[in-house]
């Protein structure tokens, strides 16, 4: 991919976000910016995006390897006022009803928890790099071998609701919830590193959890777990609830330990959380947060200019409203958001039994593997004619996505086109989307016609809905596309509560539109092409089966990046799995009643606005 070069109006564009205070740009997007605005700069009154850059900073690096050295102090909070008082009002697309208990809950209620937080982990996504820092967990030790992980448990924390200290045994107990955890998307990963059979686990005192893992593993699926914000992560609740309230009280009105807790919920319409006084990292400066549930981006907007809500999660082409309104600032959150369409019904691996957890002995297969599907083989062997005639079909979809063109009118210039998801930051290390999947809606209808649809066929498209920007109107675009070149598109806008239950299930059989966060490394996304993974991105093949656990497993990094790049260029070459569509970067609007919070963004997952515990009054 060419560098950028900026036009002249590229240039104002650039100038005027630096000399615009309403609008904040976080991260090493700073730097580039006025790299660029050294070539010249002219002014303009209109805050619009720039032009793209082509290649995005680097995502955050996890370490070259496990050490024995304890992990780094978190940084420090900022002060606020002792007696938190007013209501900090939030705009969401979705909330679902609330649910608190590691081993019940789903999403988007699971990331919504990681980024209020009503909830904690071990670990966060620290502020400046997004280098994992301390949480709940004062440090870790790890050894040499990557096999056994010893966890020093942070002392003080308290439960809400009157439960009493966190222990090591209340940390062992939540862990196991994900474990056991029929929803949750890492369960497989916290069962077989944390609660191995061939490995064992001591608690020699009540802060110091010693995890023997039987086998070495990287840090990677490990990290992920251990730190928020993320949607996978494993967060502390009180053992004490459960065993004396039982399963529904410790599930809606969670005893865990972030500095706001659940007060009320109501679903389909909100969700109140009250402050945590005196909490150990930090107390709020508001006495409440409240989400509200607004499915329609015109609301919320409308919500947001009228002063009832403080900030709310937002499309992009809604800019131009937020910055009418008087006193409003917009934060620019670099490398938010990955999103790629997923083909579901590739499972060529056999259903898990009930029992062993592994595939079935009979060969019987997951119910959403059809071969009549036209992008889903009837043989797995890649070699194949019936597999060629699909990844044909699954080519041609691809290729008629113009991805530069969602990206410049979907996402208003906040992006660029990427290969694969999951691959944000490391896209050096792939083809670029130009080459992978060049735009071409004649050779799609061409490849179609090749593979016995010159009239198309249908198809199902689902947008998972999980607080990105533009999501939906990007998946639309999508559909456009492909009934370009002839396929009958039944586009399935529904609540992502409703969606993903069919992932789990395996009963999805059509395609999927999905954003996901940044990730530590390529691998930390693989889980969900696993058969052993709870939820599904629709694909399990042999040769995946083999390659993603040897990258989980892989303690040295350039075993682990030896085997991300062999699964890359397997999705890239058989167009298995998923393909790439944008890397954006989130605008957050700022309401006039709340002063930006840019040194105290958590950067593990920006889809979703974080930070509320560190939001205070302008």
């Amino acid at each position: 991919m060419p560098p950028y070069k900026p036009t002249a109006e590229g240039k104002s564009i650039l100038n005027h976000w630096l000399r615009n205070p309403r609008f904040l740009i976080l991260g090493p997007l700073v730097l580039l910016l006025a790299a660029i605005l050294a070539c010249g700069s002219s002014a303009t009154a209109t805050p619009v995006p720039a032009a793209p850059a082509s290649k995005a900073p680097a995502a955050p690096k996890a370490p070259a390897a496990p050490t024995a050295v304890p992990a780094a102090v978190p940084t420090k909070a900022p002060q606020v006022a002792s007696k938190p008082s007013g209501t900090l009002n939030v705009g969401q697309k979705e909330l679902g009803p609330y649910v608190g208990n590691p081993k019940l809950i789903g999403n988007p209620q699971i990331f919504l928890n990681s980024a209020i937080p009503i909830t904690e982990t071990l670990g966060m996504a620290g502020f400046d790099s997004g280098a994992l820092v301390p949480m709940l967990a004062e440090s870790w030790d790890t050894s040499a071998d990557g096999q056994t992980w010893t966890f020093h448990i942070r002392k003080g924390v308290q439960f809400h609701k009157g439960f009493g200290e966190m222990t090591v045994e209340d940390v062992v107990f939540s862990h196991k919830q994900i474990a056991d955890s029929e929803k949750h998307a890492r369960s497989a990963n916290a069962a077989k590193m944390f609660f191995a059979e061939d490995g064992n686990q001591t608690t020699p005192d009540d802060y110091t959890w010693v995890v023997d893992m039987g086998q070495p593993f990287s840090e990677i699926p490990i990290y992920e777990l251990i730190a928020t914000p993320r949607a996978v992560g494993a967060w502390m609740v009180s053992k004490k609830q459960w065993d004396e309230k039982g399963e529904e009280e410790a599930n809606f009105n969670t005893a865990a330990t972030g500095p706001w807790e659940i007060d009320e919920a109501k679903t389909g319409e909100f969700w109140r959380m009250k402050a945590v006084e005196g909490h150990w990292r930090v107390t709020p400066a508001f006495a409440e947060l409240v989400f509200h549930e607004i499915p329609e981006e015109s609301a919320r907007v409308a919500g947001f200019k009228t002063g009832h809500l403080d900030t709310f999660v937002m499309a992009l082409d809604s800019i131009e409203e937020v910055d009418s309104v008087e006193g409003a600032t917009l934060m620019q959150v670099p490398n938010a958001v990955q999103a790629g369409v997923n083909f579901y019904g590739q499972t060529y691996v056999a259903a898990r039994d009930g029992e062993t957890g592994k595939p079935n002995v009979q060969g019987e297969m997951w119910p959403n593997y059809n071969p009549d599907l036209p992008w889903v083989s009837s043989n797995s062997d890649i070699t194949s004619p019936e597999w060629a005639t699909a990844r044909t079909v699954r080519l041609a979809m691809s290729i008629a996505i113009d991805r530069q063109a969602i990206v410049d009118n979907m996402l208003q210039g906040f992006g660029r086109p990427i290969t694969l998801k999951d691959w944000m930051g490391f896209e050096d290390r792939l083809p670029s989307p130009e080459e992978a999947w060049p735009y071409d809606p004649a050779r799609a209808k061409s490849l179609l016609a090749e593979a016995g649809y010159p009239n198309g066929f249908k198809a199902t498209l689902t947008t998972a809905i999980r607080g990105a920007p533009s999501e939906v109107e990007s998946c639309e675009a999508v559909a456009q596309y492909w009934d370009a070149i002839g396929i009958d598109v039944d586009f399935q806008r529904v609540p992502y509560g409703t969606y993903r239950p069919t992932a789990v299930a395996r009963t999805y059989e059509g395609m999927s539109c999905h954003n996901v966060g940044p990730r530590l490394s390529p691998i930390q996304g693989m889980a969900s092409f696993l058969n052993s993974g709870n939820f599904s991105w629709g694909s399990e093949h042999p040769i995946t089966e083999e390659l993603i656990p040897l990258g989980q497993k892989s303690v040295l990094v350039a075993d682990r990046i030896k085997y991300e790049d062999q699964i890359a260029k397997f999705y890239v070459d058989e167009v298995f799995g998923e393909t790439g569509l944008y890397a954006v970067d989130n605008v957050w609007p700022i309401g006039p009643r709340i002063a930006p919070w840019t040194g105290f963004v958590k950067q593990g997952d920006l889809r979703q606005i974080n930070g509320f515990e560190y939001i205070t009054p302008r």
